[in-house]
């Protein structure tokens, strides 16, 4: 179980604290998955605060009521644009736009994936056992199709999921929604896997991944410019000085 620790910076991001994630030496990549995701290697990472949860509905229309920003493509939906749960239907742009007005950033790759690890390279943020109803919102055994045998036929409050929480306390970080990176997609150093700088990297999995899409290593090269994505959202990061 996680210690929940969300080290009194409450960020701002109005009801979405900051997650302290502290530097060190964490796994970062495998050798038993997908070609993408090699070679496994130990880094030294920077400090830096992650969101606590996904950016939300509510936190989103914030956003938008102070820029002028478009909004959520799915923000009139009647579960998608739910106030509570996260944003959907955001382009890169769009999330990358929220992060900056807020002084934040996009996570990149190896952000999110120490966030989502921790220090000793765990498959899921809580640990080594398979996802189940009570860690994370996920979809059928067999890609790609939501189901509610977690409570939630798509996406669940962005809160949700004690259980499924992170070694520093960060909630959803696999299933729920993908979340956009920064970077774009290209292969690791030492890998002759091709790269596409035209895309960028989701991380996390969503409510109607399987299983196999579900894990804190998976990578997906996605258009950044399409914002129509029912699974789609994001969370910010600040990066330490």
């Amino acid at each position: 179980m996680a210690s929940g620790a969300v080290a009194g910076d409450l960020g701002p991001i109005a009801g979405n604290p900051l997650v302290e994630v502290p530097a060190g030496p964490f796994v970062f990549g495998r050798d038993d998955g997908p070609d993408n995701e090699r070679p496994r290697r130990l880094i030294e990472g920077q400090a830096f605060a992650i969101n606590r949860t996904e950016i939300t509905n509510r936190q989103y229309e914030r956003f938008v009521a102070a820029t002028g920003h478009r909004r959520a493509f799915y923000a009139d939906h009647p579960l998608l644009g739910i106030a509570d749960r996260p944003v959907v239907g955001v382009s890169w742009s769009d999330a990358d736009a929220f992060c900056q007005h807020y002084g934040l950033v996009l996570p990149s790759e190896q952000q999110y994936e120490r966030a989502a690890r921790g220090t000793k390279g765990r498959v899921f943020p809580w640990g080594e056992a398979p996802p189940d109803k009570m860690r994370a919102n996920a979809g059928s055994d067999v890609c790609c199709t939501g189901d509610d045998r977690d409570g939630y036929l798509m996406t669940a409050p962005a809160d949700a999921f004690a259980a499924g929480a992170s070694e520093e306390g960060a909630l959803n970080l696999v299933g729920n929604v993908w979340e956009w990176t920064g970077d774009a997609y290209r292969p690791y150093e030492g890998t002759s896997v091709a790269g596409d700088e035209r895309h960028r990297v989701l991380r996390g999995g969503a409510w109607n991944s399987d299983p196999n899409h579900l894990t804190t290593t998976y990578r997906l090269a996605y258009d950044p410019d399409f914002r129509f994505a029912a699974n789609g959202g994001f969370r910010c990061v600040r990066s330490s000085p």
